[in-house]
């Protein structure tokens, strides 16, 4: 148990921790995707996909454990990156940043910021207020009337955009940590790394577009 802690509290540990929780996060994402293309099937489709949700026994468990892996990811990312910045505390004077690392790792850390951010935004405004507010409105009609709103709609596919920038980098990343990166294996993983940074994105991108120009 003393090893254990002391690994996962080592800086190697926090990066495999970082890792595994980004996995995760990427496994819900297809969760929530699939959850939300029911919007394309009507209100009665959605409405009814939302209801079995919300009376389905696990729900409750896979929220909490869903909330303790966004807060425990995010917690580990500052860390590491304080960490960083306090071990090259001076700019390198002959290499530049591009000599050394990709843009998407060198950004990582500011684009799951506005991630962070969005899902701020994205919680109070569906989930908060379908659950707890109780405005006599369905979940539908909620998301309907938030993206007939054009800033709306346009910061969802900013914030989107940031989130496909933020995956392009972790995804390969976490693998990369792992271990699991070969050079066997690699072409697959960037293989499935494009369907979470650019697919998934681009449908859930294509949901606030459809209530904007279909309603």
């Amino acid at each position: 148990m003393i090893t254990f802690t002391k690994f996962y509290t080592s800086s190697v540990g926090r990066k495999v921790l970082m890792s595994l929780t980004g996995l995760f996060l990427c496994s819900f994402l297809i969760v929530h995707l699939t959850i939300n293309l029911f919007l394309f099937g009507g209100e009665r489709s959605f409405e009814d996909y939302a209801e079995f949700m919300a009376t389905y026994p696990l729900l409750r468990p896979v929220e909490i454990i869903l909330f303790l892996g966004f807060l425990l990811h995010a917690v580990i990312g500052v860390w590491l990156w304080i960490q960083n910045r306090m071990a090259r505390p001076e700019r390198y004077e002959v290499n530049s940043a591009s000599d050394n690392s990709a843009l998407s790792s060198r950004v990582a850390f500011w684009t799951g910021l506005v991630v962070a951010a969005f899902l701020v935004v994205h919680i109070n405004a569906f989930f908060i207020t379908s659950r707890f507010l109780y405005t006599g409105k369905t979940m539908y009609e909620i998301v309907a009337e938030s993206f007939q709103q054009p800033l709306t709609v346009i910061f969802y596919l900013l914030a989107l955009a940031f989130l496909a920038y933020h995956l392009k980098h972790g995804f390969q990343s976490a693998f990369q940590t792992l271990g699991w990166r070969t050079a066997r294996y690699g072409w697959l993983i960037d293989a499935v790394g494009v369907i979470f940074w650019l697919l998934i994105p681009l449908c859930f991108a294509a949901m606030p577009l459809y209530f904007l120009w279909a309603h």
